[in-house]
C-alpha cells in the first residue's frame, strides 16, 4: 500500500499547528468551515444527510466544481473524472453494463460514463438537488441527453427505490470519506441486493493506519481491516485495490463483491 495515501490524525493540536504553520493562506478558509459547521450541527443535530447536503449547497453556492473537489479547478475536475473513468474501463466496465453511481455531483466522472454506456445504462444518485441541478447542466454542456440517463435525488443508502440484481458496476467516488459509520454500514447492508450476479461495488475512501477520525463531521478516516470487516458482515468481501496507488489521488480504493453462497456449492453439503 502506498504510504502517500495514508493519513495522520488531522485533530491532534500538533496536527492543526502545523498546518497552520505552512499554509497560512489556508487559515481563514478554515475557520469559516468551523463556523459553518458549528451552526449545521445546532441546525441539524445527527441527521448527517440533512447536514451533508447543507454543506454542499453551500459549496455549489461557490461553484459545482468547488462542491466536488478541494480544488476548485477545471483542469482538476476534468482530470480526476478522467482518473476514474479510465481505471474502471481499464477494470471491467463494459457499454453494455448497467451502473448505478452513487454521489454522482455534476457528473465530474458521469459524463464520461453516459458517453460509454448504452443509453439509459447509468445511474446517477446524490443527495443534493443543488449539484443535481449542476448535473443537468453538464448532460447540456456535454450534449448527452440522448444517453437518457437517469439523475435521481436520495436520502439514504438503502436503495429502496431500485431493482434486486440489478446493476453490474456500482461506483462511489469520495463518497465514504464523508460519510459516519453507520451510513456505510447501511450502504453495505443493502448493496448487495442490487448488485448483479458477478458484479461488483468500487468506493473510495479516506485511509488511516491510526485512530479513526472525523474532522468537522466532513470528512472521515478509516482503516482498511475496518471495512473490510464490515462488509463481510453483510456478506460482501473486500479487496485493496493496490494498483489504484499508482494514481495521482489522495484516496484509497477497495472492491466489494458478493461472497458465494455456500448452499448454491454442490461440494458444501455435509
Amino acid at each position: 500500500m502506498g504510504a502517500t495515501r495514508l493519513t495522520r490524525n488531522r485533530t491532534t493540536l500538533a496536527h492543526q499547528v502545523r498546518y497552520a504553520l505552512r499554509y497560512p493562506e489556508r487559515v481563514p478558509a478554515h475557520a469559516r468551515r468551523v463556523t459553518r459547521d458549528a451552526w449545521l450541527r445546532l441546525r441539524y443535530g445527527h441527521d448527517h444527510i440533512a447536514y451533508y447536503r447543507a454543506v454542499m449547497a453551500s459549496d455549489t453556492a461557490r461553484g459545482a466544481e468547488s462542491a466536488v473537489g478541494h480544488n476548485p479547478s477545471r483542469d482538476r475536475w476534468t482530470q480526476i473524472g478522467r482518473m476514474q473513468f479510465d481505471y474502471l474501463v481499464g477494470h471491467g466496465l463494459k457499454p453494455e453494463h448497467r451502473m448505478l453511481e452513487i454521489g454522482c455531483g455534476n457528473l465530474r466522472a458521469g459524463r464520461l460514463f453516459i458517453d460509454h454506456l448504452e443509453s439509459g445504462h447509468y445511474y446517477g444518485i446524490d443527495i443534493s438537488p443543488d449539484i443535481l441541478i449542476a448535473a443537468q447542466d453538464t448532460l447540456v454542456r456535454e450534449g448527452l441527453q440522448d444517453r437518457l440517463p437517469h439523475l435521481t435525488l436520495t436520502d439514504d443508502l438503502t436503495f429502496a427505490f431500485l431493482p434486486d440484481a440489478h446493476f453490474d458496476v456500482v461506483h462511489a467516488h469520495s463518497v465514504f470519506s464523508h460519510s459516519p459509520p453507520h451510513l456505510i454500514e447501511e450502504c453495505f447492508a443493502h448493496v448487495g441486493r442490487i448488485l448483479a450476479p458477478g458484479g461488483f461495488f468500487d468506493f473510495t475512501f479516506d485511509r488511516t493506519e491510526g485512530r479513526e477520525h472525523q474532522v468537522l463531521h466532513e470528512d472521515f478516516y478509516y482503516r482498511t481491516e475496518t471495512l473490510v470487516e464490515l462488509a463481510a458482515t453483510h456478506g460482501l468481501s473486500a479487496r485493496f485495490m493496490d494498483d489504484w496507488e499508482a494514481l495521482p489521488h489522495r484516496q484509497s480504493r477497495m472492491r466489494v463483491t458478493a461472497m458465494p453462497d455456500p448452499a448454491s456449492d454442490p461440494g458444501s453439503g455435509p
